[in-house]
């Protein structure tokens, strides 16, 4: 399927490098995403950590991705899988230490891949020490200040200051004891109890985490994924919602615990650090918001370099609510200069293969749409492989927790469904993830979807992701830019093309249908055949749940 790429990489380490924008890497990066939980374990204990990372980072620079995004790995009590940090500068031992992350950074630069880490700022553990000193010194206690610790409501303070429901399901807030006994204040968390919401009002807050970003910054990372971004900056006094169903505006309504207009001074202050080093180092935010223009106002040109664009993983399989996606999405990031990114899975989600239905077909096809879109690409831990959602893990191996909070419920809940270790090879206690088995248990049927199980058979995932990935790379007219032309399609079909200043072309259609489709009049005569998702895309027909790019 590729046949057409191999005269013309140029490859450092096996690897096939960019055509356009070196120093601008992150324009039209295409960024793995690894869950050090679950990609690869080292030594054997069930959980995965940075020696396994390590040791599979070739594994990554040959599938064709420009950088790594690692998931947590401070130190950490896991309430929340590692987002409830108690020392921004360790590595929890479960993962390794300073020398391995050193380590890793080096072999990931060795091999031409950048390392983005994830920051999370919105909250701490509530092991940090910050926290237990403010509960040990009690009200009044400057400590206290860098959290929101307030007294409560009715006659004994006995109902919590205002309404707001936290993420993970119950109130917001928890009373604390008095260092004396009493029942006394209580604190904000929009999400476990575990996790105290740091008050972004209080300049101590500020200084520590510039200090923190330099001090990864001075280890060599290339950027940080910047966790619940929007929610840093709270409305002033805290103001009731009013609306017990509150939970089910997030993303559709502008909440006085996210993306408020303040988070943005913070971002303009982080921007001056990343410019101190060379590279350029990148931020990037998880920022949910009530719609794509609100996404780019963390962007604009002296904020963040991306966001990621929830907005496209949420659409459906549908050519016409993708092409809206798709337009929205670069319509809003143009004016301010930043790519858009795109993203169909990652650690929050259920996994696109499920959450589209249509089976692995449609998921490929979903892929290959996504990687001849315009700016950066997010694929998450195991896509590649085809993996579905785990929807059948037992409650009693459940770590998420939403769902001991909120039981499973639709989507909630089930975060540990796309979190299950990735398999590695066709045998052994955990499908070659490690020798001591898996801190989540594999379903049987992924020792066909394993890594070595898949290499080399043209007709797998893992060679459509390698193969897609290396056009990517060498072909200017992927990636690149910041827009698309669209061309007249059936109904049910996206059809674009994709045109690079040095002339080359590429035209991209997706048959979201239920029938095959034949787009010859969509072509130039000299059009060949670059790549397809799946067989039976013969000619110039595109089957149903198929995407085809083509050379014009």
């Amino acid at each position: 399927m590729s046949q057409h790429l191999a005269d013309r990489s140029h490859p450092v380490n096996g690897t096939p490098q960019k055509a356009h924008r070196p120093s601008e890497w992150w324009r039209d990066a295409v960024i793995y995403q690894v869950y050090p939980r679950s990609f690869a374990d080292g030594n054997g204990d069930g959980m995965g950590d940075l020696a396994g990372i390590r040791a599979r980072l070739p594994y990554l620079a040959e599938l064709g991705v420009d950088a790594v995004w690692l998931s947590p790995f401070y130190a950490s009590p896991q309430a929340d899988a590692g987002y409830d940090v108690a020392d921004y500068r360790a590595i929890d031992p479960m993962f390794g230490d300073l020398h391995d992350a050193d380590a890793l950074i080096r072999d990931a630069h060795h091999l031409g891949l950048k390392v983005i880490t994830d920051l999370v700022p919105n909250h701490s553990s509530d092991r940090h020490e910050w926290f237990r000193r403010a509960l040990r010194e009690g009200p009044g206690s400057p400590l206290r200040e860098r959290y929101h610790f307030r007294p409560g409501r009715g006659v004994d303070g006995e109902l919590p200051p205002n309404d707001w429901e936290s993420i993970f399901g119950g109130p917001a807030w928890t009373r604390v004891d008095d260092p004396e006994g009493t029942p006394g204040e209580w604190y904000l968390h929009l999400f476990a109890p575990e996790q105290p919401d740091l008050n972004w009002d209080n300049r101590a807050v500020h200084d520590e985490f510039r200090s923190v970003l330099r001090f990864w910054l001075d280890m060599g990372v290339d950027g940080f994924r910047i966790d619940v971004a929007h929610g840093l900056v709270k409305a002033p006094g805290l103001p009731d919602m009013g609306d017990p169903g509150q939970l089910h505006l997030l993303g559709t309504d502008i909440q006085p615990f996210f993306d408020q207009d303040g988070v943005h001074e913070i971002y303009r202050s982080w921007r001056t650090v990343l410019d101190e080093y060379p590279g350029p180092r990148i931020g990037v935010a998880e920022a949910w918001t009530a719609d794509e223009r609100r996404t780019a106002r963390y962007v604009r040109p002296d904020e963040l370099h991306q966001a990621f664009n929830f907005h496209y993983l949420r659409a459906p399989w549908d050519a016409a609510a993708l092409r809206r996606a798709i337009d929205s999405s670069l319509d809003s990031m143009r004016p301010v200069g930043a790519p858009s990114t795109w993203v169909l899975s990652n650690h929050d989600v259920v996994r696109h293969r499920t959450r589209l239905g249509g089976g692995l077909e449609r998921a490929r096809a979903a892929t290959l749409l996504m990687l001849a879109l315009p700016g950066s690409a997010y694929l998450y831990q195991g896509e590649e492989l085809g993996l579905p959602e785990v929807t059948d893990l037992p409650d009693e191996a459940r770590q998420d927790p939403a769902f001991s909070r909120r039981g499973a419920d639709g989507d909630e809940g089930l975060r540990d469904g796309c979190r299950v270790p990735i398999p590695w090879t066709p045998h052994g206690p955990s499908y070659g993830f490690g020798d001591g088995g898996s801190w989540l248990p594999q379903p049987p049927t992924w020792a066909t979807l394993s890594v070595a199980r898949q290499t080399g058979d043209p007709a797998s995932t893992l060679e459509l992701y390698r193969a897609a990935l290396a056009a990517r790379a060498i072909n200017p007219a992927l990636g690149a830019g910041d827009s698309v032309r669209w061309l007249d399609a059936p109904d049910g079909v996206l059809a674009f093309r994709r045109d690079a200043p040095t002339g080359e072309a590429v035209i991209c259609v997706a048959n979201t249908g239920g029938a095959a489709v034949d787009v010859g009049d969509l072509l130039p005569e000299t059009a060949y055949k670059l790549l397809a998702s799946g067989p039976g895309a013969d000619g110039t027909e595109v089957p149903p749940d198929s995407t085809v790019w083509w050379q014009a």
